[in-house]
């Protein structure tokens, strides 16, 4: 953003060259910091995008095929790029195949013809829900990885700016104090010097802005449907237990 600001307005370039070498230093790390932003916000566009696609993909089957929360298909779903809610219905099912005898040192049973359900007590009950609500705590963090470093930049980039205007027009002050006489023309080249390091960034802050807030609403967004998905795992799985005490009487 920088780069093309500097190529398509003359007048940015004249500023650059009349700032001093604090202000220099101010724009090239912001110019870094542009560059890090948006490779920053690209990649978790695109790493956003894929888990929400894959979760949607796999609530969609997961409310097909809820008869038996441990149906053969769903698990093998949850195998295969499956979003964060799969990887939340892999935690859940895997201590749910413990208490269901059909596990494999903890690991979910895939050659297997199914699990059978058997009655669970209040403390498994509330040992898978833990599961679940501990691997949604895992998945969030990994959702807003780097989101906190895109956050700085965006609040520190507007104040590397106004140090570096404030510093240029310091020193364009100090140098007509020096020279004895109050002449604009002397005044202006610094003062506009001191001003291209506000307008940096401003172009940093004001995009990783727009797009951090995005981010962060996909993310929210996400957070929803996996508290949304665990509720729905043990309700279904409360389904299951009466389907079982309906088939003892």
């Amino acid at each position: 953003m920088i780069f093309l600001l500097f190529s398509s307005v003359p007048g940015v370039y004249y500023a650059y060259q009349n700032s001093d070498s604090v202000g220099k230093a101010i724009v090239l790390i912001l110019l870094l910091g542009s560059v890090a932003t948006w490779t920053t916000m690209l990649d978790k566009a695109i790493s956003l995008n894929r888990a929400r696609k894959a979760s949607k993909r796999f609530l969609a089957r997961f409310k097909e095929n809820t008869r038996y929360l441990t149906s053969q298909s769903l698990m093998r779903e949850s195998l295969h790029d499956a979003g964060p809610i799969g990887a939340i219905y892999s935690e859940g099912v895997e201590k749910l195949l413990e208490f269901y005898e059909n596990g494999t040192n903890g690991m979910i049973n895939m050659s297997g013809a199914g699990a059978q359900p058997v009655k669970l007590s209040a403390a498994q009950f509330e040992a898978i829900e833990a599961v679940l609500e501990r691997a949604v705590s895992h998945q969030i963090q990994e959702l807003e990885k780097r989101i906190g470093f895109l956050g700085t930049l965006v609040s520190l980039s507007p104040f590397c700016g106004l140090f570096g205007t404030v510093w240029g027009v310091m020193m364009a002050f100090c140098g007509i104090a020096a020279a004895g006489k109050a002449d604009f023309t002397a005044l202006a080249p610094g003062v506009a010097g001191a001003l291209l390091t506000t307008v940096a960034g401003l172009v940093v802050a004001i995009p990783s802005l727009v797009g951090y807030n995005i981010l962060n609403g996909t993310i929210r967004n996400l957070t929803v449907a996996m508290d949304n998905f665990t509720e729905e795992f043990m309700v279904e799985l409360k389904l299951e237990q009466l389907a079982i005490d309906s088939e003892r009487r």
